[in-house]
């Protein structure tokens, strides 16, 4: 990360929202997560787009097909709104993570209800390597066209999982 971006208040997200139409499956658990990763993605977070608007930025997430499209704009703060970018990404790429990264968050929650302590550490430690590996793909995938930082990234994995998810 740039010295520059580790400094600025304007390399930041300042409000995110995710396009409801393109969620399919909400439930208490899907909920709960996208609202950690929302307040904690808001709470610190490094973005700043490459070529594009100042920030503090309004991002609207949302998918089309298998892209993910972040709705980016300036805020007022940072000279009046309107300063708008819009960044995709292929979800492709991570299809298999997300996919892998579903499975062993559902089995995790399985084995809370009455694994053995050492069973659900081990699942614990494979869900956190995959969300890692998914956010760093992320991160690889945006170069060049957000500069962002590994907190955010896995913030941003979060609430593209949400988005991917399919009844």
């Amino acid at each position: 990360m740039s010295e520059a971006l580790a400094g600025s208040t304007t390399a930041r997200i300042g409000s995110i929202r995710l396009d409801e139409g393109s969620i399919v499956r909400w439930n208490p658990e899907i909920e709960h997560e996208r609202d950690v990763a929302i307040f904690d993605l808001l709470e610190d977070n490094h973005f700043a787009v490459n070529g594009g608007p100042d920030g503090p930025f309004e991002v609207l997430l949302s998918l089309r097909d298998a892209t993910v499209i972040m709705d980016v704009t300036g805020t007022a703060a940072a000279g009046g709104s309107g300063n708008r970018a819009e960044i995709s990404l292929s979800v492709r790429p991570l299809r298999r993570i997300i996919k892998d990264y579903f499975m062993i968050c559902e089995t995790y929650l399985d084995a809370i209800k009455g694994a053995t302590p050492s069973r659900i550490e081990a699942l614990d430690m494979a869900r956190r390597g995959l969300h890692n590996e998914g956010a760093e793909m992320l991160k690889d995938g945006l170069s060049g066209k957000v500069e962002i930082d590994d907190n955010t990234a896995r913030r941003l994995f979060t609430l593209v999982c949400v988005l991917h998810l399919r009844g």
